[in-house]
């Protein structure tokens, strides 16, 4: 039987890459978005990506029931949470900025991993994954509220995997920072000379990393090899970051 797999924001960051590699290993793959809204939307993004189901469950309880309806279990979530970087100081930030930054990095996978505990500690196994980012490793002023949330599920993702490690489920953190991705680097800022010299030059790889690259770490920890790796907190980031 297929692996069953989760994925959230299926349709930003590296949620296409990451379903492509998991599909071509065989997994039958699930995806939410919040663009999913209707059948339409749905049935592009599916035509897009062929073999993938697109959900249009709209919560986290929503979206765990119906995997476990198609598929009888869930071996996988995906929590591959997007939402923008935005620039500015702190004391410049509202009250709003930051309830909406935690709501969609950190609430949402939240949500998420709670309605997918209880089918994964019955099925004696799982792996939860959080495609968070590097930026807490680092610090990037005026990027605070962003660099918190993320933080914040990173911190997450390493305290489940003890609590969650009794019951044969792992879970991990992937810090990424400087992947491309039109989520945080769209073609009008890498088709600007100037801003793409910039930005590569705070990569000690000298470039940006490749969606494939990304997506092949994500399938290895989705996968069978990755069984006796829990609690991991692994930049993907050219070198900018390092675990701490």
């Amino acid at each position: 039987m297929p692996r069953s797999i989760l994925i959230t924001d299926i349709a930003h960051f590296v949620g296409g890459p990451a379903a492509r590699a998991l599909l071509a290993e065989g997994a039958a793959v699930y995806g939410v978005d919040a663009s999913f809204a209707d059948a339409a939307a749905r049935a592009a993004f599916e035509a897009k990506i062929p073999g993938v189901t697109a959900l249009p469950a709209r919560t986290a309880a929503e979206a765990i029931a119906a995997v476990m309806e198609k598929q009888g279990r869930l071996d996988v979530l995906i929590n591959n949470d997007a939402w923008p970087a935005v620039r500015g100081p702190v004391d410049e930030a509202t009250d709003k900025d930051m309830h909406e930054t935690f709501e969609a990095l950190v609430f949402k996978a939240f949500a998420m991993t709670r309605a997918a505990a209880p089918h994964m500690k019955e099925q004696k196994a799982g792996k939860i994954l959080f495609l968070s980012s590097a930026a807490p490793l680092n610090g990037i002023p005026n990027y605070s509220l962003y660099a918190a949330a993320r933080g914040a599920a990173n911190a997450l993702a390493l305290t489940l995997a003890k609590e969650l490690a009794p019951f044969n489920i792992q879970v991990n953190a992937l810090a990424f920072n400087f992947i491309e991705s039109p989520d945080y680097f769209p073609a009008s800022l890498l088709e600007n000379p100037k801003a793409r010299e910039k930005i590569l030059g705070n990569i000690p790889l000298g470039r940006l990393g490749k969606p494939e690259e990304a997506a092949a770490i994500v399938a290895f920890l989705a996968g069978p090899h990755s069984d006796f790796i829990t609690g991991q907190l692994i930049p993907v980031a050219g070198g900018w970051a390092t675990a701490r």
